[in-house]
């Protein structure tokens, strides 16, 4: 997720349980140019391993060359990002734009094996519209060229995140009896008990968890804690809330400096401290202060005004 999953962020998630990491999705464009953006995300670090880096393209050649310059970061995984809907990655035929074109998808997905040592992985959506949908030919094909797993979005392009995903389709990729691979869903695994059905109603081999992990890191403990005892860990507590917010502010600032890691933590708050009474003001202030001091001292006031309210995540 682009300003999402930074290293500030996939360090609170890993310690909360996250099995694989992937960095956010990196332009190949953008790094084959030694664009400053581009290169920043590719720092990744040996606490977060197993790690994937996920890039985005639709020329063959500056993919390659991106593939040469991620592997020299020695990433755990090399994963290809065939699923954004955003119109701006779309229109160059990239992201989910290259569903439109299969045998583009599946020559492009074989170059970038044959151009690796690294294992090759695939993230993706079950087809551009509801009219195109042939999701279980085309992960057989990828499979078939060097994919070493895959994760399906249960949405199409069209439908961006409008909607509910629907699993059924990553399922019967799953059940192709020809398919050897990890096959992995994504879309609306919000709850540990989605996450539990997506094994075991579905089949999958895993669940890929994005928007639900948003100011929720907490959230990969609570499906482990479900998946071995069927019940469900305690909400976090205000303090709870506030310390993962204020180590998720001083990390950011860490890694980005003040300006940045200030502005790109604050898509995290509203999750952070959702369903607390009377907190509209408090938000406001975390979303529009630029000092980094002054969101600290909000932090300190919500952690002296509400510690004993009673909240729900």
């Amino acid at each position: 997720m682009e300003d999402v999953s930074d290293p500030p962020f996939r360090a609170l998630c890993k310690e909360q349980g996250a099995d694989v990491m992937y960095t956010e999705f990196i332009s190949s464009e953008g790094l084959i140019r030694d664009a400053a953006k581009s290169m920043m995300k590719l720092d990744i670090y040996e606490k977060e391993r197993p790690i994937g880096i996920q890039i985005f393209g639709a020329n063959l050649d500056s993919m390659l060359q991106a593939v040469d310059i991620v592997e020299k970061t020695n990433p755990d995984i090399i994963d290809i990002n065939y699923g954004c809907p955003v119109k701006k990655v779309v229109c160059k035929g990239a992201g989910a734009g290259i569903l439109k074109d299969i045998p583009k998808m599946v020559s492009l997905t074989k170059a970038i094996v044959e151009r690796t040592k690294l294992p090759v992985t695939v993230k993706t959506r079950l087809g551009w519209d509801h009219d195109s949908i042939q999701i279980v030919d085309v992960a057989e094909r990828l499979q078939d060229v060097g994919a070493q797993a895959i994760s399906i979005h249960g949405r199409t392009r069209a439908q961006m995140y409008k909607g509910d995903a629907d699993w059924h389709p990553i399922a019967a990729v799953k059940n192709n009896q020809r398919m050897q691979i990890p096959v992995f869903g994504n879309g609306d695994v919000d709850t540990p008990e989605r996450a539990v059905m997506m094994r075991d109603k579905f089949g999958l081999d895993g669940a890929m968890i994005g928007r639900a992990s948003i100011g929720n890191p907490w959230f990969f403990a609570q499906v482990k804690h479900y998946f071995k005892t069927n019940g469900h860990l305690p909400p976090p507590t205000i303090i709870d809330r506030v310390e993962m917010a204020r180590r998720h502010l001083q990390m950011s600032i860490d890694w980005k400096g003040d300006k940045l890691g200030v502005f790109e933590t604050r898509r995290h708050y509203t999750n952070y401290f959702k369903g607390i009474p009377h907190f509209k003001e408090y938000r406001l202030q975390m979303v529009t202060l630029d000092k980094a001091s002054e969101v600290f001292e909000v932090f300190d006031r919500v952690a002296s005004n509400f510690q004993e309210a009673e909240v729900s995540i």
